[in-house]
This record gives structure tokens, sequence and C-alpha cells, in this order.
């Protein structure tokens, strides 16, 4: 019983995480982190040097973000395969152009989802409400048998799950609808990047060893 309940439990600690980060001053909102990325890196669809680079995207766009606004604006910076999505909040339209503006020129983007809202900055108690509500989607995924949950980024903002990754058609329609049945989540957003079966399956295939050679 305990061994059927571990990976819900895994991905309700790692959202405990990522609110404990949400609660401090001194750090930005992110969802996951050094200790997830070890735990999961193995089924990660992306390559580790892919893994890597969404880093350092996010360091660098989010440092882009504080420089040009300071606390005039609420900007979340998600990199996955190296596009970019951003949520929050800022001031006004020319705000959120320039945002978009600075996270594309960010070395190795390739894209630019600007899903930032003209609207107040939320409350800590909203932000730390969204990540729960990402904990809680994260853990429905765990939950399906028919899904492979750590193909998927998931990023909440105001009630809004915006979901990511590199999943078939059949991965994303599933996806999709879980989350909206999961309770507190107003809407549901994809920004994924589509592969086909086939090509799932080889890329997952296993590679033949190396034979040794003297």
């Amino acid at each position: 019983m305990t061994a059927c309940r571990t990976p819900k439990l895994l991905a309700l600690v790692l959202a405990g995480a990522a609110l404990a980060g949400a609660l401090s001053a001194c750090a930005p909102l992110v969802v996951g982190g050094a200790a997830a990325g070890a735990v999961l890196v193995a089924t990660d669809r992306r390559t580790t040097g892919i893994i890597v680079e969404d880093e350092r995207i996010e360091l660098r766009a989010s440092s882009a973000m504080r420089e040009a606004f300071g606390d005039r604006a609420h900007v979340n910076v998600s990199s996955y395969n190296r596009q970019v999505l951003l949520t929050g909040e800022v001031p006004d339209e020319a705000s959120k152009q320039r945002a978009e503006q600075l996270a594309a020129r960010v070395e190795n983007v390739r894209g630019v989802v600007n899903e930032l809202g003209v609207l107040g900055i939320t409350t800590l108690q909203q932000r730390s409400n969204d990540v729960l509500l990402t904990g809680k989607v994260r853990a429905s995924f765990v939950d399906a048998s028919d899904l492979q949950a750590n193909a998927f980024r998931v990023v909440t903002e105001r009630g809004t799950v915006y979901l990511m990754g590199r999943v078939t058609q059949r991965e994303a329609d599933r996806a999709t609808q879980i989350a909206r049945t999961v309770s507190g989540v107003q809407r549901v957003v994809r920004a994924f990047e589509y592969v086909g079966e086939d090509e799932l399956r080889r890329a997952q295939a296993p590679r033949p060893a190396a034979s040794a050679t003297r």
C-alpha cells in the first residue's frame, strides 16, 4: 500500500518545496528544482544538454526581467526544449511586448509563448495557491497509468494551468482532460511540442550496447 502511494507523495513533496521557494522573498518562484531533476531526469524526454540549457535560459531571462521591471511586474519564465513560456502580470501592453522581446533575445531561445496578463500583481497567497494547484495536477498525472508524468511541465498562474512538454496528440488530450478535472483549475492552456507515436517509440527504444574491442 505504501509503495503505491510513493509517486503521488513525491509529487506533493516537490510541490511543497516549490511553495517554500515561493514564500521566500529572496528566491524566484520555481516549480521543481535540482532535487526534482536528480530524481526524474532519467525519464525526461529532453537530452541532458537541453535540460541544462533550459535552466540557463530561465536564469538569464528572469534576470533580464528583474533588471527591466523591478517590482513593477511579476514575470515567471519557464523554458522547455528552449521554448519559453511567460506568465504573470505586467502593468501595461508595452511592458508585455518588452518582456517578450527580452526573452526572445536570450541565447538559444527558439520561441516565446507570451501569456502575461496586463493587470495588478498577484498576492503571495494567490501564488501559494497556484503552486499547490500545480502539485495537485502533477499528482493526478502520476496517478494516471496511461501517462508518463515526467513528460509534462506544469505551470499555474491565477488558476490557469499551462502544460508544456514533448508529447503525442493522445498524451496532450489525456493530460488536458485530467488537468481540467482537478479542483481549483479554471482553465488549461496547452503549449506543447507535438511528436508522432512512431517518433516517440524510436526515441524511447533502448540503444544496443557497444561491443568491446581489443
